[in-house]
């Protein structure tokens, strides 16, 4: 059954509902893009950076944006920086790297990227972007990259697995829990505030 997210009670959803607001029917539809969007999280290096140079190394994209300008414990660097360095270490020329180091959180990280992305490429000339973050985390990002950005503007879902947070291991640990029922919360709470755009989702039962 479809419901929209406005709809739901975040804080009473269960394992089942939560798995399909914030994983179903997310995955990659194989289009290429004009810039690949990374925000930045404490653990983008690890999870995010890979499969992102993979977009890149394959052509499916020929610009790679990191985003973010926290400054994790033990970095010098904002997230937006250090996802840049890494990747010219792995070989992705400057040239064809941007970033935005000002946000700092997902709403911010739209904001605050469409100015360079304007400066870099040109909003008016974007055609698609290829959003590459957590699973867990997409259905956020995408509402907010929808919510904020140009309505011309497509995207292509490119979800990362971490170890502990997968569709089909998250309710196992401890870790992978917490982080999915926060994430149910504020992305329920977000949408009823008008914060992001609701969405019409399919549940296999009823919230």
């Amino acid at each position: 059954m479809k419901l929209p997210i406005s709809h739901l009670n975040g804080s009473n959803l269960t394992d089942e509902q939560m798995t399909d607001l914030l994983f179903k029917n997310i995955k990659d539809d194989n289009r290429n893009g004009d810039c690949i969007f990374v925000p930045g999280s404490s653990k983008a290096v690890v999870y995010r950076l890979p499969p992102a140079i993979e977009l890149y190394k394959a052509g499916r994209a020929g610009k790679i944006l990191f985003s973010g300008g926290v400054v994790w414990k033990g970095n010098q660097l904002s997230e937006a920086q250090l996802l840049a360095e890494k990747a010219m270490e792995l070989g992705v020329p400057s040239k064809d790297i941007i970033i935005e180091n000002q946000s700092l959180h997902t709403k911010e990280n739209v904001l605050a990227s469409l100015l360079v992305l304007d400066r870099a490429l040109h909003l008016h000339k974007i055609r698609r972007l290829l959003v590459v973050t957590s699973h867990y985390h997409m259905r956020r990002m995408s509402l907010s990259l929808k919510t904020y950005m140009p309505n011309w503007i497509d995207y292509t879902l490119c979800p990362v697995n971490d170890k502990t947070t997968r569709e089909n291991n998250w309710f196992l640990n401890p870790y992978g829990r917490q982080r999915v029922e926060a994430e149910s919360v504020k992305l329920v709470s977000y949408v009823k505030q008008g914060i992001i755009m609701d969405q019409q989702l399919e549940f296999t039962s009823h919230p």
